[in-house]
């Protein structure tokens, strides 16, 4: 389809049926053209019977058939919101996505509970990836001390983008989840983590928008999918206060198995389950030391 004189409506209407018939969501191509128009929601909904330009049109249609291929739109647009925010994103990181945002809320939540108006509490986020759990925190309690922790280097550099994009004064650290704060001595009061936690085998039946675009080493995490937390438990000793609340994000039908694991390691802790918005059991939260 190419028509010089063709109006926005038309062009997506055309993506809409196009993106429908190869099952893919049709809504993808007002977020794609809006995109590509370079327009608030607003303003692009006032533009529908305005003439599209062919060198937009050409781009837009590019990004069309990229995503019936099943290229994620984050990726091509190259970012996604998150807590009100606009993160930069590629293939180098895991797209943000809407249950993180609970995880995030939740631990602030307990902060505001737990340490009440105490100053210079450490923070670290373990496996930041686009650093949008690092950001968000650093931005919704300022005189947290954020620290935020990738294995690896071109993803790390995103996330520090991303924290200068957004205003955050974070520290970053490269290395294996705790390796790096552990042999720089340091402590923490808040340790966040959403790790890797999809079981290998689940590879089989998963969309391949997610499993041949989003990077795998950020995906799967063994037989079970367990194979983080329980490094992550155990390394949890030796950098936590002896006060210190814990929150990871986890995949539906875990959450039992990383609270006993929680629990095991630290028998005094007060572990809570918490469901997401649909019901899935998503993060785990540990209070140590607090009774």
């Amino acid at each position: 389809m190419s028509n010089p004189t063709m109006k926005v409506y038309e062009a997506l209407n055309w993506a809409s049926s196009f993106l429908k018939e190869n099952n893919r969501d049709e809504n993808a191509g007002e977020l794609l053209l809006q995109h590509y128009m370079k327009l608030s929601r607003s303003s692009f909904l006032a533009s529908l019977r305005e003439n599209l330009e062919s060198e937009i049109f050409a781009d837009f249609k590019k990004a069309v058939l990229l995503h019936v291929e099943g290229k994620p739109i984050q990726y091509i647009i190259g970012s996604e919101e998150f807590y009100g925010r606009t993160f930069q994103v590629n293939e180098d990181v895991l797209i943000p996505r809407p249950e993180t945002e609970e995880l995030v809320y939740g631990a602030l939540q307990r902060m505001g509970r737990l340490f009440g108006e105490r100053n210079n509490l450490e923070l670290a986020d373990i496996g930041t990836g686009s650093g949008a759990i690092a950001v968000t925190i650093k931005l919704e309690k300022p005189d947290l001390h954020v620290t935020a922790t990738d294995i690896y280097g071109p993803t790390l550099q995103l996330a520090k983008e991303n924290a200068k994009t957004n205003g955050a004064d974070i520290q970053f650290v490269q290395g294996d989840l705790l390796k790096p704060l552990i042999d720089n001595g340091k402590r923490f009061d808040i340790v966040i983590s959403n790790p890797p936690y999809i079981p290998d085998g689940d590879i089989e039946w998963m969309s391949e928008i997610v499993k041949e675009h989003e990077p795998h080493r950020a995906l799967f995490a063994g037989v079970d999918g367990l194979d983080i937390y329980k490094r992550l438990v155990k390394e949890l000793t030796a950098v936590l206060k002896d006060q210190a609340l814990v929150g990871f994000e986890v995949g539906a039908g875990q959450s039992a198995a990383v609270a006993q694991l929680l629990e095991q390691t630290f028998p005094q802790a007060e572990t809570e389950i918490v469901h997401d918005i649909n019901g899935k059991d998503r993060m785990v939260f540990a209070e140590i030391g607090f009774k």
